[in-house]
């Protein structure tokens, strides 16, 4: 028998852990979660076998754990424009919108659209998946993107940017710096200036997400 949106929530609710819902909470998301682990989710998931249906009941429960589940079971091709716009602007969470993004958006056959769409919108979550799918342009198929306009907007705007959408800015910056040699130096010096994420703190062995140090760390590795 298949699984249905209850029985979803219950096992998600007995995986819960207050650990988890505490640090979902520090990162702003809000009290409709159970706190279950990511890889949890991704067991759930596979055990239940989620389906696209299922998934879009789950999304409409507003639980952040069963709309995790959700993105897992999409079928990016079954969404429209937008169907897939309405879920862009109600995953008003870092986690979920990024797993959103990277397990659904970037795999939609509209996203070309879409992105040009997102970057001119001032919801930031809708910017935050525009300035994604320009990220993933940038570093996979550049062609077409004029990047000295992109870097004068990142420029202008990013400095005040809502942080939804800031942060996937601060990707775009350092993917032309890292990928483009004649862009580099003006990269770094636009991250020098703004110089957001410039003390984000960082586990041992990782690399900062401050523009110039990601872009100089990534081209001494490519070296």
């Amino acid at each position: 028998m298949a699984a249905n949106p209850h029985d979803v929530l219950s096992k998600l609710e007995a995986l819960g852990d207050e650990r988890v819902r505490a640090q979902n909470r520090r990162n702003g998301a809000g009290e409709d979660q159970f706190g279950v682990r990511l890889g949890d989710i991704r067991k759930v998931a596979k055990s239940l076998k989620v389906d696209h249906t299922l998934g879009l009941a789950l999304w409409a429960t507003g639980n952040l754990d069963a709309r995790l589940v959700a993105i897992l079971g999409f079928q990016p091709a079954k969404l429209t424009e937008d169907d897939l716009d309405g879920l862009v602007r109600s995953a008003r969470f870092a986690q979920l919108a990024d797993w959103l993004n990277a397990y659904v958006v970037r795999k939609h056959p509209g996203k070309e659209a879409l992105r040009r769409r997102w970057m001119a919108d001032p919801d930031p979550w809708a910017a935050r998946a525009g300035w994604d799918l320009t990220s993933e342009r940038i570093g996979r198929s550049p062609d077409g993107l004029d990047l000295p306009a992109l870097l004068d907007r990142i420029e202008a705007e990013m400095g005040s940017a809502d942080p939804a959408a800031q942060w996937t800015m601060n990707f775009c910056l350092a993917g032309i710096g890292i990928h483009f040699p004649e862009h580099r130096q003006r990269s770094i010096a636009i991250g020098e200036a703004l110089g957001i994420y410039r003390d984000y703190p960082v586990s041992k062995g990782c690399t900062s997400p401050f523009a110039p140090i990601w872009i100089q760390e990534m081209v001494r590795r490519q070296g």
